[in-house]
């Protein structure tokens, strides 16, 4: 079946809008984990709903947990942890942050999910759970190792692990996540090349300790020591990963965007867009009196082209690659080869896409080179990746006749992303 073609609004104008935008998928699916994982009931406010937070509380609550939810708000009541079957989807998050909590459950927990969700890296937490004692047992195929069954017996005895994170800092984090109902902690030590998105890892030992549990952490070695997880009330931060594309809006059609309540401080690599977009010639702004960042493009959408190192903010490339494909000279996008293995190979995604369009794009060993020429319209297919989904908006603004594949898309992790957009291109 052929998915539905969504035509991107064109802006006939510079874009002005104010955008508030849902809670970070990042914390809200963390602070569910930990909430799930805690001595005592937890309150989460101003959460994320969308396919992948559902995705979480649903197998949560397969597990055992209570879960309701009123809004953007979810109550957690933790319970005894027993076998389930768990839909993980597309969801990196529920694929890698589950396994460790489901062998702390008491029966067999069965992963499932999307068929393309075969080609995301599970190696570092299959072998790591495998190396502390867990009993998982899968296809035994590492090409394509869904599904898995992680055999619980209602606790494991942890310890120290060495395991290589180098295709995705999930694998960290969701060992940490559940580390401190080990019977000995964990210690996690990674062995291979730079950790990708490492302000993740830094996000999970912050909530870590915010639900009071000891964490030590050093260069390539965390400690969580083993102890209750505090219930606590969470308040989700924005999700500012989300919000890129409307502030690339501004930046592609020299017009305004304002994001309420970005916060003075965060963990999320989401704010380094705001440097990336400054090192391209837009104004920001962010104003302390009330919480509001105010991006403002160069008159007509003048944008220069950068050079830039994304490897802790890989989530972020393909609203920068969309910019740089209408900026006014080359661009280098470097530090991201393990995008190769997100919700679809996005190195190999955007250099198609951008292509079709009129763009030249060369694929490196660990990047992009992008040579903005003028652009045409035509499909742009987004792979099931909500992050190349709003890159096509981001483009057909500026470029008349995009047709973006499966819009819907989105709802990984903005469910109602094109109504949204819409509203603010039509002011």
């Amino acid at each position: 079946m052929t998915a539905e073609l969504w035509p991107a609004p064109v802006a006939s104008s510079p874009v002005s809008a104010t955008v508030p935008v849902p809670g970070s998928k990042s914390i809200t699916n963390r602070a569910l984990v930990l909430a799930a994982l805690a001595d005592g009931p937890s309150l989460i406010d101003g959460a994320l709903r969308s396919r992948d937070t559902d995705l979480m509380a649903d197998a949560l609550r397969a597990m055992g947990a209570s879960i309701t939810v009123d809004g953007d708000t979810f109550t957690v009541v933790p319970g005894d942890l027993h076998g389930a079957e768990i839909e993980c989807g597309l969801a990196g998050t529920v694929l890698r942050f589950l396994p460790p909590v489901a062998a702390l459950a008491d029966g067999e927990v069965l992963f499932t999910a999307d068929d393309a969700a075969q080609k995301r890296p599970m190696g570092g937490t299959l072998d790591s759970l495998d190396a502390l004692g867990a009993r998982v047992t899968g296809s035994g195929d590492p090409e394509r190792p869904l599904p898995f069954r992680v055999t619980g017996t209602g606790g494991l005895l942890g310890g120290e692990v060495h395991i290589d994170a180098s295709a995705s800092s999930q694998f960290v984090s969701g060992l940490l996540l559940a580390g401190a109902r080990f019977d000995e902690g964990v210690t996690v030590v990674h062995t291979g090349t730079a950790i990708p998105s490492l302000p993740h890892v830094e996000m999970s030992v912050e909530m870590l300790r915010t639900a009071g549990v000891h964490v030590d952490a050093g260069f390539n070695r965390w400690t969580v020591h083993p102890g209750p997880v505090k219930g606590h009330h969470w308040v989700v931060e924005p999700d500012l990963s989300n919000a890129t594309p409307f502030l690339a809006a501004a930046a592609v059609t020299g017009g305004t965007v304002r994001i309420p309540d970005w916060p003075m401080t965060t963990s999320q690599p989401g704010d380094q867009f705001r440097v990336i977009l400054q090192d391209m010639g837009v104004n920001v702004e962010h104003y302390t009196h009330n919480g509001v960042l105010e991006v403002s493009g160069r008159p007509e959408g003048h944008l220069r082209g950068i050079s830039w190192d994304l490897h802790d903010v890989g989530e972020l490339t393909p609203t920068v690659a969309a910019l740089c494909a209408v900026a006014d000279g080359r661009s280098h996008l470097s530090g991201i080869a393990h995008l190769r293995g997100h919700e679809t190979d996005r190195l190999a995604a955007l250099q198609r896409e951008l292509s079709s369009l009129g763009c030249d794009v060369t694929q490196t060993e660990d990047g992009l080179i992008i040579d903005p020429q003028p652009l045409t319209g035509g499909v742009w297919h987004t792979y099931a990746d909500h992050r190349m989904a709003t890159a096509g908006a981001v483009l057909g603004l500026v470029t008349p006749d995009v047709l973006v594949e499966d819009i819907a898309t989105t709802s990984k992790t903005m469910p109602d992303f094109d109504l949204r957009w819409t509203q603010m291109v039509e002011g």
